[in-house]
């Protein structure tokens, strides 16, 4: 690998968070970069110093205005390449506890719902299909892989 100090060389860490309140899972539909008009779940990217827990906490409030969340752990790791671009994704189980989702980042996403896990809405990003999927099949760990 070539000393560079271009970090678009690097991958990036992201963080996803499979928000669940009475058997249902909390979606939105992305409106920026990549994957516009895909459904989502909360995340963005771990900023320098935060824990997991901490970095799940922040982006489920800036996404969906939701805060009296009860974070239970990692449920998925994935190496996703997809939309030009490579992260290292960390999937995180919550549990919502109360309030109702917002849209505090309307430029982000909208549309925040409660959906059944077994009536999904589609298109879902590549990168939130392979949390739920992962998290649902008990696999920690997949590849993803979309040019």
């Amino acid at each position: 690998m070539s000393d560079s100090s271009n970090n678009s060389q690097y991958p990036k860490v992201g963080l996803g968070v499979i928000v669940i309140r009475d058997g249902k899972i909390l979606l939105g539909e992305r409106l920026s970069e990549r994957g516009t008009g895909m459904y989502q779940i909360a995340g963005g990217h771990l900023e320098f110093g935060e824990t997991f827990e901490e970095g799940a906490r922040r982006e489920v409030r800036e996404e969906t205005g939701l805060t009296d969340i009860i974070v239970k752990g990692v449920v998925s790791v994935g190496n996703d390449i997809a939309f030009d671009a490579h992260y290292i994704t960390v999937g995180l189980l919550a549990e919502s506890l109360s309030g109702e989702p917002s849209c505090p980042e309307p430029d982000e996403s909208r549309n925040w719902q409660w959906y059944d896990l077994d009536n999904l809405p589609s298109p879902i990003l590549p990168y939130t299909k392979r949390a739920i999927d992962n998290w649902r099949s008990g696999k920690l760990y997949t590849d993803h892989k979309v040019i």
